[in-house]
């Protein structure tokens, strides 16, 4: 295998895949490193720690502690255009349950959600472009974040100023999918993931004997009431055309059989595509549930926690990505995913800020068993994806700095 700070030709799209393969031991001891000590969001200190001595071995000056454990990684080349590549680094509170050497070492956590791979893909592109030296035509960041799956670490960084001085151009971050083959890639242009929401609502009411409810204001049936007519937001007020998702999971009220109650909690998700829809959604939601409970006689408090922004990739973006995609693995391994995601991911948070796109890594190969999806205690990845996805952001970071 090469030495970490070998030069490598990154000339022709087969020299780039020929020379992420070369790598590939390296990456795939990072990644089963990693895989094998998980940490959950903005606990990465090992993780960091680890990701902070590679690029010290590949002379890639960094800065550290972003949001407490995320790492800007700069590349300097030798023109004026910057780009920025992004790896999360959190793992999941899931019990690993492979029978493999790498399996997690830490009881209840694990990278069930291909973490572990986003960061190696990063850290062999970074590898393979840094091999370029002086030739390399532009300045390339790389984004290592913490806590994608908690609390939207891709703020934090972008509040510690990691895609300013110098600002970014476009910027790139790829993802697991199980779904797909190794070997294989799929883009989404425009709306990929959805917004997401939290909302709870508290019913008010008046409580007495169950035996003589007229002296009462019943809190459960103005819930049940206010539930109904909040699934009329969607059906009523979102054109056809559009997408929106109100759930609620969770109602609690009463104390006994007999005693009508006097306050109920529900909280639930609301799901967007479109900010514009989002923002109606969200006001007509309040409206409703504060207006139904009123008209029977009770109070509504609402109250919405923001969640992620809806992801939306630039579609010249997505052209790119489609086009360096192809010239790896070839057409039909490419694929364009026809519908949206209504899950979420906080890579949305740098596409509000600059134009880059989000795709997917196949991981899956169904002869060795890996096949599960992700947020699964039996999650794996082929291991030979590490090179497509090193080579593939390596070709996206060149097509940006020298177009």
């Amino acid at each position: 295998m090469a030495s970490s700070n070998a030069r490598f030709d990154l000339s022709s799209d087969a020299a780039i895949l020929a020379a992420a393969r070369e790598i590939l031991p390296w990456m795939i001891e990072i990644r089963r490193d990693l895989h094998q000590h998980p940490e959950l969001g903005l606990e990465e200190y090992r993780t960091s720690g680890r990701i902070q001595t590679l690029l010290d071995g590949l002379g890639i000056e960094h800065v550290d502690g972003l949001g407490g454990t995320g790492i800007l990684g700069t590349l300097k080349g030798r023109g004026d255009r910057v780009v920025a590549l992004r790896a999360d680094m959190d793992g999941l509170p899931i019990h690993d349950a492979k029978d493999v050497p790498y399996r997690s070492q830490v009881p209840g956590k694990m990278h069930a959600c291909g973490h572990d791979v986003h960061c190696s893909c990063l850290l062999g592109a970074a590898r393979l472009l840094a091999g370029m030296g002086e030739e390399l035509p532009g300045t390339v960041k790389l984004l290592f974040q913490p806590a994608e799956e908690t609390v939207g670490g891709a703020q934090l960084l972008i509040a510690a100023g990691a895609l300013e001085n110098p600002p970014v151009e476009a910027i790139f971050g790829l993802h697991v999918e199980p779904g797909l083959d190794v070997g294989q890639f799929e883009v989404r242009y425009g709306q990929r993931n959805a917004s997401s929401d939290t909302i709870t609502l508290v019913i008010h009411g008046r409580s007495g004997h169950g035996a003589y409810p007229a002296g009462t204001v019943d809190a459960i049936v103005v819930a049940a009431q206010v539930i109904s007519a909040l699934q009329t937001v969607v059906s009523r007020n979102v054109d056809a055309r559009e997408c929106a998702v109100v759930s609620f999971g969770t109602i609690h009220g009463g104390s006994a059989g007999n005693i009508v109650a006097n306050q109920v909690e529900l909280v639930g998700t609301v799901r967007c595509l479109d900010p514009d829809i989002r923002t109606l959604v969200l006001r007509r939601l309040r409206e409703t549930a504060e207006g139904v409970a009123r008209a029977f006689g009770g109070e509504a408090d609402v109250n919405i926690e923001p969640g992620y922004d809806p992801l939306i990739n630039d579609d010249n973006s997505v052209d790119l990505v489609q086009r360096n995609a192809t010239r790896l693995v070839g057409e039909e391994n490419v694929f364009v995913k026809a519908t949206p995601n209504m899950g979420v991911e906080d890579f949305a948070y740098y596409l509000s800020q600059v134009p880059g796109a989000f795709f997917s890594l196949g991981v899956r190969n169904q002869e060795a068993g890996i096949v599960h999806s992700v947020h699964h205690e039996l999650f794996d990845a082929d291991e030979n994806c590490l090179a497509y996805g090193a080579a593939i952001q390596a070709m996206n970071a060149l097509a940006v700095l020298r177009r």
